[in-house]
């Protein structure tokens, strides 16, 4: 039996959740509802799904809180659309570093969710395996760095642990899977969020900025993420992995 997408929309306006829950059912997606965090947890922890549609202001739990959270268990690869009436590039870019996909601005067309929802999926597919963390327990080891990614932060060369956003995680790994390679924006896009990249462009320089901050490199005299002009980005650290 071919396998029927499963989407939790969360969202506290009643009518919007039922309207998106069932234009989902009807284009052949398994829909359900959830009106807060509370519902949200209560559901996930007893289903599988396969997409969550997350609005942002809620009472509560808003929708970032949530986004966060569920980037830290065991949902942390659970694709992530999330709903805001907000259209400000602030909220955007904060959205990104909570670890959200995309964005959708309220009010919106059933059909542009759709395509996102499915836009979104299809990405997430075709992420090769090492891009989708599953080997618990691996450092991968650079410079004077290692990234634990199982726990999903950083370690120094003393044994400090740096915290990473989602965002900031993602981007990390992907420069550490493709090491000594120019990567331009269009394949960080891809790699790192599989967003659109109209929405996400912008954002690309502002996350290696806050990843070469986390690194401590000299944004002028980087040693760990070079700029290559009118090309892209490259770790210039040869890449070590240990179990």
């Amino acid at each position: 039996m071919d396998h029927i997408d499963s989407v939790l929309v969360v969202d506290d306006d009643r009518d919007i959740r039922e309207l998106v829950v069932d234009y989902l059912n009807s284009a052949g997606y398994r829909a359900t509802g959830a009106a807060n965090g509370k519902e949200m947890r209560a559901y996930l922890t007893h289903h599988q799904v396969d997409l969550v549609v997350l609005d942002i202001m809620m009472p509560g739990d808003d929708g970032l809180t949530l986004c966060r959270e569920l980037r830290s268990d065991r949902h942390k690869n659970l694709p992530v659309l999330m709903l805001t009436a907000r259209s400000d590039d602030a909220d955007r870019i904060l959205g990104l570093e909570m670890g959200a996909d995309d964005y959708l601005v309220k009010p919106f067309v059933a059909r542009e969710l759709l395509a996102r929802i499915k836009a979104i999926l299809r990405r997430y597919r075709a992420l090769p395996p090492n891009l989708q963390v599953t080997d618990a327990g691996r450092l991968i080891a650079f410079g004077r760095w290692q990234l634990d990614t199982a726990a999903r932060h950083l370690l120094d060369d003393e044994g400090l642990i740096v915290a990473l956003s989602g965002a900031e995680y993602r981007l990390l790994r992907v420069f550490l899977d493709h090491p000594q390679r120019v990567l331009n924006r269009d394949q960080l896009l891809s790699l790192t969020q599989g967003r659109d990249a109209e929405l996400f462009e912008r954002s690309i320089d502002l996350l290696v900025s806050r990843l070469r901050q986390r690194l401590n490199d000299d944004a002028r005299e980087p040693a760990y993420i070079k700029t290559v002009r009118s090309e892209g980005y490259v770790l210039a650290m040869p890449v070590e992995i240990r179990q």
